[in-house]
């Protein structure tokens, strides 16, 4: 038999012979590594279109959230404003109560003798003599600063001096609140006048201390 003819048939049989088929194990490492760096760079490749969004993101929509940031920009600055002119409006109020309480309320520790002084005066240039004084102090509700004071006095006039002595409390800078004004004529002197008095004035509570009411006897002067 020919050589040529011997190599033909070894072919033929060979290729009859089923070759095992080789399938790919997951235990192999190198198929584990390329596994898991096609995942990171599949997740990589998520987050970062998450990020950029190429798909929404596009100059005018780029151009209009920037417009929106330069609105509301302008709109806080005027917020800002609006509250600095509301605080500095603030402070010149409170300034200028402070004024006014300074100017026109006196402070407790000097209340006794210069209100009670201001009556009596008042008092002697109207024609009338002024007797016994007594005063008394209570707090005002909601305020830790304001205290009322609360004098009583006890007088001898005419009626016409009566008048007058209560106008000048009326144009008082001390603003005296007239709580109850009574006269009785004197028995045995024509045209005298026993008068009750009884007035309420805030003032400043600059003492420190609690305020405490006074004793109903409690005389001006008296601490």
């Amino acid at each position: 038999m020919p050589r040529s003819s011997k190599l033909s048939a070894l072919k033929r049989s060979l290729l009859k012979v089923p070759l095992p088929v080789v399938k790919p194990s997951l235990q192999d490492p190198r198929l584990t590594a390329r596994i898991v760096i096609g995942l990171l760079l599949l997740a990589n490749i998520a987050a970062a279109l998450f990020a950029f969004r190429p798909w929404a993101d596009s100059q005018a929509s780029l151009e209009t959230q920037l417009a929106s940031l330069r609105k509301q920009q302008v709109q806080t600055k005027a917020r800002i404003e609006q509250l600095k002119a509301l605080v500095k409006k603030s402070e010149q109020a409170r300034k200028e109560g402070d004024q006014f309480l300074a100017k026109y309320f006196i402070g407790r520790r000097t209340a006794a003798s210069t209100l009670v002084g201001e009556l009596t005066r008042m008092a002697k240039s109207s024609g009338i003599k002024p007797k016994e004084h007594s005063f008394a102090f209570e707090q005002v509700e909601g305020s830790d600063t304001m205290a009322m004071m609360t004098i009583t006095a006890n007088y001898e006039g005419s009626y016409a001096d009566l008048v007058q002595y209560a106008n000048k409390l009326d144009r008082s800078e001390y603003f005296f609140i007239v709580e109850s004004l009574a006269a009785s004529p004197q028995q045995g002197a024509q045209g005298l006048l026993n008068v009750g008095l009884k007035v309420n004035v805030f003032v400043r509570d600059d003492s420190g201390q609690p305020i405490k009411l006074a004793s109903a006897d409690q005389k001006a002067g008296q601490p």
